[in-house]
């Protein structure tokens, strides 16, 4: 494994979300493998929050499908680099915040949110909405 993604496992060990993500797991009675780059896939979530395809925690990522594609698995994976940089906790009100802001901006959870755009919206599967005054509407005079 490369080196940068050793330290990612490491650094959120220690921060605590990783361990809070396989707690997560455990809870909504996910099945957990190892996956790539230091990930361990949390399959058959129970839960439908949040409502996501998969989220992810430190670096566990949880999903209620039986699979995830690999575009989704790097987006995903990207989440848990985010979550090293917050260390750790702090990433949850930090993320609902940029949630708010991209619901404000353009009235999606994703298309403005700082975290997903920088996760790769298109290999997490979100749309990219423009923002509510870029929208046609009117004429400038």
């Amino acid at each position: 494994m490369n080196r940068r993604f050793r330290f990612r496992r490491a650094a959120n060990y220690v921060n605590l979300s990783t361990p809070l993500g396989l707690l997560i797991a455990v809870v909504g009675g996910a099945s957990r493998t190892p996956g790539p780059n230091g990930l361990i896939l949390a399959f058959g979530y129970r839960y439908r929050f949040p409502v996501a395809g998969a989220f992810t925690v430190g670096n566990v990522v949880l999903t209620r499908q039986d699979s995830l594609s690999e575009q989704l698995v790097l987006h995903e994976g990207r989440h848990a680099t985010q979550w090293a940089w917050c260390v750790g906790l702090p990433m949850l009100p930090l993320y609902l915040l940029s949630m708010l802001v991209s619901v404000i901006v353009c009235g999606h959870q994703a298309s403005y949110n700082v975290f997903e755009r920088l996760a790769g919206l298109d290999d997490g599967g979100y749309p990219r909405r423009p923002a509510r005054w870029r929208r046609g509407g009117g004429s400038s005079g």
